[in-house]
């Protein structure tokens, strides 16, 4: 089973696919940073199924470079993953590519979560015109021109609520139409990821099309894990840091792993932990998730930036978004949706352990959104390692979920 993935990002989608027995054909992505994630998850695939996996693990030791990684890959490995925006400049180029990696072949599905930020309802409200005129309120209409030259028997198409709503509506139907047009019956499901054993409230609109000649029988429903865990049972046996500290690479586990790390496939043989980083911290913002997680673990009560005495106040705003500090609680079934402004700073994800007082490294953010902890998310000299990863997990696809949908898909194609 074949599959093409658009908008890869880091891959949350292809890495469900994956794991249901799906083969990825070609990764389109613009994000420079993102596209060498896609890369090292390859070599990861690849040098595991040639039963060469301690080459990978050596990279993630610090042992060697990641060229010398990609080294040991052959080229179609790497030309798979397509580092271009998908526009009308680029999209015959991108068919090329993807043509000659696919010599031919059938693609069973293509997969694709375009960005977000033009049907989000935060984008919306902050933006002047409502996100109007945004070239990504018509990406789908590339989407739609990739079903049309490939034909695959099933697609998956993900993204935020705010797409049934955005313009009224409006974008949602058209877009129903285009893929109608394009040969396939279209459904829309909402889902939300702890259903499907992430340990994260992150409700998203999953639109599942079905080629037209394979019948009028809806695609069968995800099947829902009946998982009863709570958030500790991810973040626990991680090192204790403090503001700013932690590693790229090469860290210890500091106990055994958890029933729940096991079930997920997060905690997956490794020895080493990769990216247990946390970013430094002002002295003020430290003193406000100390109050945070005090209040929670007396009253389970949030902080309200409204409670806060002048001296800890940056705002003058203190009647609107007065959540802006919230801790992940260590005791609740799923955390708050891990988003990308969690690359911006972390108020939104304070560490539950007052001791600790500081806000969720990369590793704990990339485990809430089911990532397994030998996913190495890739930087670029131009940001911050940090920056770059986090901004890749909380735009991401949790791979627990992509996985669901994908074993569900697989009964189709």
């Amino acid at each position: 089973m074949r599959f093409i993935d658009l908008f890869a990002g880091a891959g949350g989608l292809s890495e469900g696919f994956i794991r249901a027995g799906f083969t990825p054909v070609a990764h389109v992505e613009m994000d420079k940073a993102a596209c060498f994630t896609l890369r090292t998850r390859s070599a990861y695939h690849y040098l595991k199924s040639k039963g060469k996996k301690a080459i990978y693990e050596a990279y993630l030791r610090g042992e060697i470079t990641r060229e010398q990684l990609y080294a040991s890959l052959p080229a179609e490995e790497l030309s798979s993953v397509i580092n271009e925006k998908i526009d009308e400049s680029s999209i015959k180029g991108i068919f090329r590519t993807i043509d000659r990696l696919n010599s031919g072949m059938e693609v069973d599905a293509i997969v694709g979560g375009p960005p977000c930020q033009a049907y989000s309802l935060v984008g919306r409200a902050r933006d002047k015109n409502g996100m109007r005129g945004d070239e990504r309120n018509f990406l789908y209409r590339y989407y739609a021109r990739f079903l049309a030259r490939y034909q695959p028997k099933v697609f998956v198409f993900e993204n935020v609520l705010g797409l049934l709503t955005a313009e009224g509506g409006l974008y949602f139907e058209n877009m129903k139409a285009d893929f109608d047009k394009t040969g396939y019956h279209v459904e829309a499901r909402l889902v939300n990821a702890r259903d499907y054993g992430v340990l994260q409230n992150r409700r998203r609109i999953i639109i599942v099309g079905k080629r037209k000649d394979l019948g009028t029988a809806p695609v069968p429903e995800f099947k829902k894990k009946n998982w009863t865990y709570d958030v500790q049972s991810v973040l626990g046996d991680l090192p204790s840091l403090q503001s700013g500290e932690g590693t790229l690479k090469a860290g210890r586990y500091k106990s055994q792993t958890t029933d729940y790390l096991k079930r997920a496939a997060i905690r997956n043989g490794l020895d080493v932990v990769t990216l247990h980083c946390s970013r430094p911290n002002t002295k003020q913002d430290r003193e406000i998730y100390r109050r945070a997680v005090d209040r929670w673990d007396k009253s389970k009560e949030r902080l309200s930036y409204s409670d806060l005495p002048a001296s800890l106040r940056t705002h003058n705003n203190v009647t609107g978004f007065l959540d802006r500090f919230k801790v992940v609680a260590a005791n609740e079934p799923a955390s708050h949706t891990v988003v990308a402004h969690i690359s911006k700073d972390g108020h939104h994800y304070i560490h539950p352990d007052v001791r600790q007082n500081r806000s969720l490294s990369v590793r704990e953010a990339a485990r809430l959104q089911s990532f397994p902890d030998d996913y190495y998310f890739e930087g670029i000299k131009e940001t911050n390692p940090r920056t770059a990863a986090f901004k890749q997990i909380g735009n991401a696809v949790p791979p627990l979920l992509a996985e669901c949908v994908a074993n569900t898909l697989s009964l189709v194609v």
